[in-house]
């Protein structure tokens, strides 16, 4: 007897084999950002996030409803970005009670907690790596049969960005958000390499990128060949401690900061208030205030390091919200910076634009203007 469901179902199935995509519950295959083949049942439904700003790259790609697959996540978004945090949480009251973890690093995250929660697959950051492969993470949760992934969007963001984005599309059963999302990424980070390569040989300013100024007494910290030091590379400029720091964090003392005289200083921020209360560090974000944030940044310019460089005296400093160095929204960073380091080649440029255009795409929460703030009044 002809069985019209049944046609209809074996016909789906093809169609799904065909199209390359997972079929529900399907164990497969995938590599991780590290090379390491994992298999996971797919689409995944229960998802611990080894840090909180995750959020920033699942709530691309689960935009109606970016904590669903949530079970548990580290706990440092609230702290990490007071701000942003917020900004969630108006939308989404329920994101307080996803219980909340320690970090593999510090030796806080709690195996037995995880165990309990019943996770398809733990997210982590690549940076966790060497810490969970010495306390044996790994091996005690493949046991369980609790899969592990690693994805970067920090130690080598622009290299590794568009392959964790499609990991994580992979794991959701979302590719083809993923791969939206990545059309757009790489558009918007044209529109800056587009121009710089068509203009040709530019001057090139050197310019001091200074990690977290104000949030210790500290000076000054700061970004080798990766992160925002190869964003400030990729927008046209010369980062001062590219050959200083020789991996992607370290620290640049104040005799070279003055001995190399930047043309530029940007400065990255966000309000850490839960971890520094009342510090120096200037509060970019959604939402902030950016006459504070700019009274906070003048201030910052006030110290041995930076007194008489070039950066001060023609107002060339800058803050940028700390964040972008974290998350798959670096492009719209590497515009900002670009505007600032070339204003008449990018004059045309909105970043601001693009950062909202990105939120009314992608991302569950409004824009709140407050991500970038400069001394300079021209700009």
């Amino acid at each position: 007897m002809f069985n019209v469901n049944k046609v209809a179902s074996v016909a789906a199935l093809v169609f799904a084999l065909l199209s390359g995509m997972a079929i529900a519950g399907e164990k497969v295959t995938v590599k991780d950002i590290t090379g390491r083949e994992v298999q996971v049942s797919v689409p995944v439904e229960r998802v611990i996030l080894g840090e909180g700003r995750q959020i920033y790259f699942t709530a691309a790609l689960d935009t109606e409803a970016p904590f669903k697959r949530i079970i548990g996540w580290r706990d440092d978004f609230q702290k990490a970005d007071l701000d942003g945090y917020n900004a969630y949480l108006e939308k989404y009251p329920e994101m307080k009670k996803i219980p909340t973890f320690g970090g593999m690093k510090d030796g806080t995250f709690d195996i037995e907690q995880a165990v309990t929660l019943k996770p398809d697959v733990i997210i982590m950051n690549i940076d966790a790596k060497s810490a969970t492969e010495e306390s044996g993470y790994i091996e005690k949760l493949a046991k369980v049969g609790i899969p592990l992934v690693y994805v970067d969007f920090r130690e080598k963001a622009m290299e590794n960005t568009t392959p964790s984005m499609r990991l994580i599309g992979k794991l959701f059963g979302k590719e083809a958000r993923a791969e939206e999302f990545v059309k757009f990424h790489d558009e918007q980070l044209a529109r800056v390499t587009d121009v710089l390569a068509k203009a040709g040989d530019i001057k090139k300013p050197m310019v001091f990128i200074e990690r977290a100024g104000g949030y210790s007494d500290d000076c000054c910290m700061s970004f080798g060949n990766e992160n925002f030091g190869r964003m400030v590379e990729m927008a046209g400029g010369i980062n001062l401690a590219k050959d200083i720091i020789p991996g992607t964090f370290g620290t640049v003392n104040p005799e070279q900061i003055i001995a190399s005289n930047p043309d530029q200083v940007i400065v990255t921020g966000a309000n850490w208030e839960l971890y520094v209360p009342g510090g120096d560090w200037v509060g970019v974000g959604p939402g902030a205030d950016k006459a504070l944030a700019t009274s906070k940044l003048e201030k910052l310019m006030h110290r041995p390091a930076f007194t008489g460089i070039t950066a001060v005296k023609t107002g060339n400093v800058h803050a940028i919200w700390h964040q972008f160095y974290n998350n798959p929204y670096q492009f719209v960073a590497i515009q900002q910076i670009a505007k600032w380091l070339h204003p008449d080649l990018f004059k045309d440029l909105d970043p601001e634009a693009t950062f909202k255009e990105l939120h009314e795409r992608f991302l569950p929460v409004e824009y709140r203007t407050g991500y970038f703030v400069s001394l300079n009044a021209s700009l």
